[in-house]
């Protein structure tokens, strides 16, 4: 195996999902009370949507591109939809006087869907990166570079899972999660509209 190749597929991933880390945790956070079923629905979610990346830039490298360049900044409206879902439940607890820390932990933490669809829609700008890439490296560094992504999903979700189960960390994230979520789903997707040019921003 090309250990050269191996190292620009570590690098690469790297710097396209770097900002993941941070989701995963806020993920890992909210899933805390729903126990292994909660971190599982995570891992699942996360895999999920980056297969559907990964998906869409081996058809692009081939030439048969599933999401037009056009169509990508408004992959922005599924984090922000989200964000905005999760932002009034916040603001509906706290005007009907629940806990601030009651709604994440009812609701078991995110679900496979959900997490699955920040993924895509935060990785969509990755497939502009992936599909050259993908397209100059052929079938067989194709398959290192899916490979080591894969393996890095799991990194990925280890590192996650880390961060969320510090105890200064955790505690943070059981006191403030719920509120911060709603804030990166949202900034992330107003981040995907702006930089992608969609509706003319």
């Amino acid at each position: 195996m090309d250990l050269g190749l191996v190292g620009q597929a570590v690098g690469m991933f790297a710097v396209t999902n770097i900002d993941d880390i941070l989701i995963l945790a806020l993920f890992f956070g909210q899933a805390a009370g729903a126990g292994r079923l909660g971190v599982l629905r995570v891992v699942l979610g996360q895999y999920l949507g980056f297969l559907a990346i990964l998906v869409a830039s081996i058809a692009g490298a081939f030439g048969a591109g599933l999401l037009p360049d056009q169509a990508i900044p408004y992959l922005g409206l599924v984090p922000l939809f989200l964000g905005l879902r999760a932002a009034w439940r916040v603001w509906r607890g706290r005007r009907d006087g629940e806990d601030d820390t009651a709604e994440p932990a009812a609701a078991g933490g995110p679900g496979i869907l959900q997490v699955a669809a920040v993924t895509l829609a935060n990785g969509g700008d990755n497939i502009g990166v992936y599909v050259p890439v993908f397209a100059v490296a052929g079938a067989g560094g194709m398959v290192v570079y899916v490979s080591v992504f894969l393996i890095g999903v799991a990194v990925w979700c280890a590192a996650g899972r880390f961060f969320a189960t510090r105890p200064v960390i955790a505690e943070a994230l059981s006191r403030w999660g719920h509120i911060l979520l709603p804030i990166v789903l949202i900034g992330i997707g107003l981040l995907i509209l702006v930089e992608g040019g969609a509706f003319g921003l």
